[in-house]
């Protein structure tokens, strides 16, 4: 896939964990042979990075980073600012503004500062947008106000002047409230100056939940128009949900992905498609919804699915 994906300027990539990179040849060679970008699923969250106020922990990153670079690989930074996967020490603080202040501050601009230089583009501001369009009562929110968006981004920008500087979401991919509030939101830090480079749309769905093509393709238009880069994050198809039988529903899965590449290859800012794990191994899903599934291009064993190979096929002929 990676050598197809050069030939149109795409980033294709996967959320990787240094844990297999180690202890499993076959996913790590995969991962090499068929991606050009990874992201760090859990390796860059906080309460694995900054486990304690004065402790940093950069271990797991700079594995996943080490590997991109040896492989020609690039990354995307995940994730500064989010309000789960939290350390005890912050969910359970008791500080003034100004403190919180500082503190998220210093995340920040310790982390990116690390890695500054080695990440292509780092997913500054997560989730914080409800299904209606307005901005989530979020644990920054709560301490910070809605303000603490804007200082976040200039703080990774003054960090790393270079790295391109994302928010990321899931559920705002076609055109509906979210989309909207979204779009509101980063068009508004736009106007106020503040540093923002690109929209990242997480596309986790499922058979029957994709976004129809002619809204994601019309919200990735009016994103672009505004001069941001646009990323498909963290897709993944379930199947669960499904009562067909298994050959249809992994056609229907592979119907879906090359549909959202698709509409990814049409529009000009659209640079990076990335899925959220590289097996269905390594899926998160069914830790998630305590049932089995098989939302990802490979199966559980590394091999090919249907959506590979639509993958494939959609990039040689495109």
């Amino acid at each position: 896939m990676r050598l197809l994906a050069k030939q149109h300027d795409l980033f294709i990539g996967t959320a990787a964990d240094p844990g297999y990179l180690q202890n499993d040849s076959a996913a790590s060679q995969l991962l090499a042979r068929e991606f050009n970008m990874l992201v760090p699923e859990v390796a860059m969250k906080w309460e694995i990075i900054h486990p304690e106020p004065e402790r940093y922990d950069f271990s797991r990153g700079d594995a996943l980073v080490t590997f991109a670079r040896q492989h020609g690989m690039a990354v995307r930074g995940h994730v500064l600012v989010w309000d789960l996967q939290m350390p005890a020490w912050v969910t359970n603080g008791q500080f003034t503004r100004q403190e919180w202040m500082q503190i998220l501050c210093t995340h920040i601009k310790s982390v990116v500062s690390h890695y500054r230089g080695q990440i292509y583009a780092w997913d500054v501001v997560n989730e914080a947008v409800n299904q209606d369009g307005t901005l989530r009562n979020t644990f920054w929110m709560n301490k910070l106000g809605p303000e603490h968006i804007a200082m976040a981004f200039q703080w990774a920008r003054e960090a790393d002047p270079n790295a391109k500087l994302f928010y990321n979401d899931n559920g705002g991919e076609g055109l509906n409230p979210k989309s909207q509030g979204i779009y509101a939101l980063v068009q508004g830090l736009q106007q106020t100056g503040v540093p923002i480079d690109g929209v990242g749309m997480q596309m986790h769905t499922s058979l029957g939940g994709a976004p129809p093509a002619i809204e994601l393709s019309a919200n990735m238009q009016r994103l672009a128009e505004l001069g941001l880069e646009i990323h498909i994050t963290e897709m993944d198809v379930r199947l669960q949900y499904s009562t067909s039988d298994n050959e249809t529903k992994l056609a229907q899965q592979a119907d879906i992905y090359q549909q959202v590449l698709s509409v990814c290859l049409s529009v000009h800012n659209c640079k990076a498609f990335l899925t959220w794990g590289l097996t269905d191994r390594y899926s998160w899903i069914p830790g998630f919804t305590g049932k089995p599934d098989a939302p990802l291009l490979y199966d559980k064993d590394g091999v090919p699915k249907p959506a590979y190979f639509a993958i494939v096929k959609l990039l040689a002929n495109q």
